[in-house]
């Protein structure tokens, strides 16, 4: 079973046999279905079916000019809102199926988001109309979790807050001063690194980590599209499985200061979510790429 499948409320599947009735379930009373062509006898085929709001299963496989489905592949997926990033996207195909992912490259961060793309035949469709000069307009993010912990706020005053958006804003610029190659930008940087770490390593001594760290994002095991994540919460949303009925958490999180929706079973949740508090967990990204 994918290892995301809990993230939707599909955490009780027993056997395999179990797992293939779902699949089954997904093909035959689907809630959309796409076609794009490969060659002259077989189109690239993907049924979706929503179990819930935003969350559900897709499944990908061939299907020839007698209408015979071959199945390939499948995957949860869960859709965010809003616009994460109007930052540049490219996008490559995985080596070993036909399914792509997004590499992101937002200066909020500092370094390059690999992302699950969710919508592959919106974006296959683009490439056989335009070619390479596909054009994106944003990408939407957003993430699977099996487990997270709650974590209050740290507390600061109107003033720290203010200056906090500065020192953000200015490393902003200087990201796409150094990406451009501007010297001075890039030895400013590595110094403010040094005082940074010095910083910390002073406070550390006296204080818990997170209550230095408002929120983080940062690559997680082996696989390029997984991530450690603390973010803020905006917002957060109760929603029911319809199949399973297992209750999830929708949260909206300012991590970092990108914006973008997580899924979570409730009862995997340590704590309670409410807006202001922060949420640590372990998310696999996925995207949406806005054409």
């Amino acid at each position: 079973m994918h290892q995301y499948m809990k993230s939707i409320g599909f955490g009780n599947i027993r056997d395999k046999k179990q797992l293939t009735q779902i699949l089954k379930d997904v093909e035959e009373s689907y809630t959309q279905h796409q076609l794009v062509t490969q060659d002259e006898t077989t189109d690239l085929c993907e049924f979706e079916k929503e179990y819930g709001e935003g969350i559900g299963i897709k499944v990908c496989g061939d299907m020839d000019i007698d209408e015979q489905f071959e199945y390939r592949y499948y995957t949860p997926y869960f859709k965010g809102s809003g616009v994460t990033s109007y930052a540049d996207v490219s996008v490559e195909r995985r080596i070993d199926r036909e399914a792509y992912v997004g590499i992101c490259e937002d200066t909020k961060v500092g370094i390059n988001l690999v992302f699950y793309l969710q919508n592959m035949m919106e974006y296959l469709r683009e490439r056989q109309l335009g070619g390479r000069s596909i054009k994106y307009s944003s990408v939407t993010l957003s993430g699977l979790c099996n487990e997270g912990t709650i974590l209050l706020p740290v507390l600061k005053s109107k003033e720290q807050e203010r200056e906090q958006q500065e020192d953000v804003h200015n490393r902003m610029l200087l990201l796409s001063a150094a990406k451009s190659g501007d010297p001075q930008a890039i030895e400013s940087l590595t110094l403010d690194d040094i005082d940074t770490y010095s910083k910390v390593s002073r406070r550390l001594i006296s204080e818990d980590v997170f209550t230095i760290v408002d929120t983080y994002i940062m690559p997680y095991g082996i696989e390029c599209d997984r991530y450690s994540i603390m973010g803020e919460i905006l917002a957060v949303r109760e929603r029911i499985n319809r199949m399973t009925g297992v209750r999830l958490y929708q949260m909206r999180l300012n991590v970092n200061e990108l914006t973008f929706d997580v899924c979570v079973p409730a009862d995997s949740v340590m704590g309670e979510p409410e807006i202001g508090r922060r949420f640590k967990g372990t998310i696999w990204l996925q995207g949406y790429i806005n054409f």
